[in-house]
């Protein structure tokens, strides 16, 4: 099982943090072109309940089913992947207020890829370095979101 980790600071208060990550649109805003999500099904966030998206790489569609479980409205939840190109994906957000205007956010993503040379190009899109990049994006949007809200 790899696990990969990412934790950065935001100015902003614990619940604007947390009111963004469990917005309908949060999933669409921290996804960086040229990638493009199609949401198929969307719960408003809370235990148990259910994503259905495509992520668009170019002209090549990546299917993915997400359950919501540990949820806390302020702190964090984590989403399982039920049907994707994993073998294994659970990523945890969690939220920690460090100051009044000053929150934590923790990304902790344990993943396993599927065997196979049909799956090999989930060990480049899904590769460690890839999600680097992707959660600098990610942290960045976080940040602009929380600006232009305080």
């Amino acid at each position: 099982m790899k696990i990969f980790k990412n934790t950065f600071q935001v100015k902003a208060p614990i619940q604007a943090v947390a009111d963004f990550h469990s917005s309908t649109t949060a999933l669409k805003r921290l996804t960086p072109f040229p990638v493009v999500v199609q949401i198929h099904h969307l719960e408003p966030l809370g235990e148990g309940s259910i994503t259905e998206f495509t992520m668009w790489f170019g002209p090549f569609p990546v299917r993915w089913t997400a359950r919501h479980v540990n949820v806390d409205r302020l702190h964090g939840f984590t989403n399982v992947q039920e049907k994707g190109p994993m073998l294994h994906w659970r990523h945890t957000h969690t939220f920690t207020a460090l100051a009044d205007v000053v929150t934590e956010v923790q990304d902790r993503i344990e993943f396993e890829y599927q065997t196979g040379l049909n799956y090999l190009w989930t060990r480049l899109l899904y590769a460690p370095f890839m999600l680097r990049i992707l959660f600098l994006y990610r942290s960045w949007v976080t940040k602009k979101v929380a600006l232009s809200k305080n």
